[in-house]
């Protein structure tokens, strides 16, 4: 099989064990475990948690001892396994322990599955920047065929007979409430994943050529230092402050439109019915505004292109908070989904190439990490706990029906002040050595 089509596999799977669940955990926490806001906060925080340390200790694994396709292969399966537990845990203290060891599996196959393929690709001779982005692609659109397989086929509300046949057998054999099977497909997949990883060509460890570099370097900590320059500090804030919208947005959407079956005349709406379709339209979108990005920064540059994702985070909350499943509701909903491909890509594009561009080549790999670290690391854990407190302690009314208008408007609010902080504070001036990588994107 042609090296890329296997890769392409890998990256449908890789995000497809993820999409199953990520965006209707918080339908499960709230609606079938009953949990209040401050209990699931802490369960979606695992994932910041294992953010933090985890990748960079299994890519030290990778390096020094274990072919980089196995210690994949590893992580897959046993997240697989410990997922099946996890559909069968009721308590949240419990659930919080196990899915924390769930991401600490899976939170590191980001990184290794991105290095698995770049390896593999340069190893038979391919164009690393121009063949990966389209194997990528295939990630997100894993994502998407998650989402509706798990809306189709777990879902209480399916529209084939078939699929809630399915689900109900896997439900009355586990024991269990229809909508933990979401786990099960996710487990599956990532078992065969897993298996599949072992037959990839070998990654054998590189050893290290610098006889100086410490345990601490390989953790990427040299670029701490970082810091010290106000301008990439205040980057690194700010980027902590974006990673929170991005929590907001995975734990809640799914959630808010499955709540407006608790309004009689919504109860059997489409937005109901399909809630995790609707919200795949963000990643939909995901994938075309990434085409748009190479426009965007040549027209804008990196400063302004922030701000595009910034001020449209405010736009993804603000147009929740008016949304309804009729009228010029539902198009708030669905306009909310298409600018979330502008809130998520453009920050994260632009911001990686800012680092590329104003860090010294010997730490940069180490300033990537700790980009990604403040963002899904440091930033997951702020906003899944933030605004699992807040939520709970202030928009949960007293039959523990949730004031989404408030939620979102609140949500909104805290994107603007960011935008215009960000616009007052961060000071950046355009490159000859950005102008060099956009134009080597946009090649």
């Amino acid at each position: 099989m042609n090296i890329k089509l296997r890769l392409t596999i890998m990256s449908f799977m890789q995000f497809f064990v993820w999409g199953a669940w990520l965006t209707t955990l918080g339908t499960y926490g709230f609606d079938i475990k009953k949990w209040s806001g401050e209990e699931f906060g802490a369960v979606f925080s695992t994932l910041g948690i294992a953010a933090i340390f985890m990748p960079a200790l299994m890519g030290v694994i990778a390096d020094k001892w274990l072919n980089l396709e196995r210690l994949y292969g590893i992580l897959h399966i046993v997240y697989g396994f410990v997922l099946f537990y996890l559909a069968n845990t009721n308590e949240p203290s419990a659930f919080f322990w196990i899915l924390l060891l769930a991401m600490c599996c899976y939170m590191p196959t980001l990184s290794l599955s991105n290095s698995l393929s770049y390896t593999l690709l340069k190893n038979n001779n391919y164009d690393v920047v121009k063949v990966f982005p389209p194997i990528r692609v295939w990630g997100t659109i894993g994502f998407i065929v998650a989402m509706w397989f798990t809306n189709l086929f777990s879902d209480t509300y399916s529209p084939w007979d078939f699929g809630k046949q399915i689900g109900q057998a896997i439900s009355d054999f586990t024991g269990n409430h229809i909508n933990s099977n979401q786990f099960y497909f996710a487990g599956i997949g990532s078992i065969f994943l897993g298996i599949y990883s072992f037959f990839l060509p070998k990654c054998v460890p590189q050893k290290s050529s610098e006889k100086n570099s410490s345990f601490t370097k390989r953790l990427g900590l040299d670029a701490f230092r970082l810091f010290g320059n106000y301008n990439i500090a205040l980057f690194f804030v700010f980027s902590m402050l974006l990673g929170a919208s991005l929590q907001l947005t995975n734990m809640y959407g799914d959630t808010f439109l499955k709540d407006f079956k608790n309004i009689p005349e919504y109860a059997d709406s489409v937005v109901v019915r399909y809630s995790t379709i609707i919200i795949s339209i963000s990643q939909v979108s995901e994938t075309l505004f990434i085409l748009a990005i190479p426009f965007f920064l040549k027209r804008f540059g990196i400063k302004k292109v922030m701000l595009i994702s910034m001020f449209a985070w405010f736009l993804r909350f603000g147009l929740f908070a008016v949304g309804a499943p009729t009228g010029f509701g539902l198009l708030s909903i669905i306009l909310s989904n298409i600018v979330y491909g502008m809130a998520f890509d453009f920050f994260n594009i632009s911001g990686s190439l800012f680092i590329e561009t104003s860090t010294d080549s010997k730490i940069r790999s180490s300033a990537q990490g700790l980009f990604m670290m403040m963002t899904n690391g440091f930033g997951s854990i702020i906003g899944s706990s933030l605004s699992g407190f807040v939520i709970g302690n202030y928009f949960t009314l007293g039959n523990g029906f949730k004031n989404w208008e408030g939620i979102w408007s609140v949500f909104a609010v805290y994107a603007l002040i960011i935008t215009i902080l960000f616009t007052l504070m961060f000071k950046h001036k355009h490159t000859r050595a950005e102008e060099e990588a956009i134009n080597k994107i946009s090649h």
